[in-house]
């Protein structure tokens, strides 16, 4: 919606105003509020055959324990949300250049901030689809997930400093563009540098933790 805004016009064709940047902390804001609720209906659809159709024992007879399917189904979404992400970036950058913005596009910081968003959004979907496997009422998955967009959206407005101690909060913390403080009417906006060490820490946990309670799943009697 930004792209058609009348301030958008104005800025087009002025690199101090950081047109690239605005756009950026937009798209952020978006995807904060919409990646939970996309990979929560994604694992809740992925899995919820297996509940209704028993396919958990289906699988288990031809030798998938139920961890094992799940690992296979984050990559098989894997090969959907990878694709969509990146589509999305270049569809917004498209569509800018259709509007009229001339100012050389930011290749790092969208770059990265699509990079980190993939990893993000597999590292949630991790998390949904080992919530879609333990229990059988999809709806608490995808109630979840909607939840999880509107505390996403609430993490932009919190200091790094909490946010970054929750899942929800690297929506946030991937984003390389903020307000900064100004003197003029409008706030200006800024490429930031990104807590690599904190988000490669959360990826690495989410990693290592969606191995364990996977392992734990093939445990469990169904």
């Amino acid at each position: 919606m930004s792209l058609f805004s009348a301030s958008f016009t104005e800025s087009s064709h002025d690199p101090h105003a950081m047109p690239w940047a605005r756009l950026l902390l937009t798209t952020g804001f978006f995807n904060a509020m919409i990646g939970p609720i996309l990979v929560s209906v994604l694992a809740s659809r992925q899995t919820d055959i297996e509940h209704t159709g028993s396919g958990w024992n289906l699988a288990a007879a031809s030798g998938l324990t139920p961890g094992t399917l799940c690992r296979a189904k984050l990559v098989a979404l894997s090969l959907l949300i990878v694709p969509a992400v990146t589509g999305q970036s270049l569809g917004i950058i498209t569509l800018a250049r259709c509007r009229g913005l001339s100012v050389a596009l930011d290749v790092g910081p969208w770059a990265t901030y699509t990079t980190l968003l993939i990893c993000v959004d597999l590292a949630m979907c991790a998390s949904f689809l080992w919530l879609a496997a333990v229990v059988e009422n999809q709806m608490i998955v995808m109630s979840t997930g909607l939840l999880s967009g509107f505390i996403g959206i609430f993490t932009l407005l919190v200091p790094p400093e909490i946010v970054q101690w929750t899942p929800w909060g690297y929506y946030a913390l991937i984003t390389p563009a903020a307000m900064s403080a100004t003197e003029h009417s409008q706030p200006d906006v800024t490429y930031i540098d990104v807590p690599a060490g904190w988000i490669a820490g959360f990826l690495i946990l989410t990693v290592l933790l969606f191995t364990v309670v996977t392992h734990r799943l093939d445990k469990i009697e169904r």
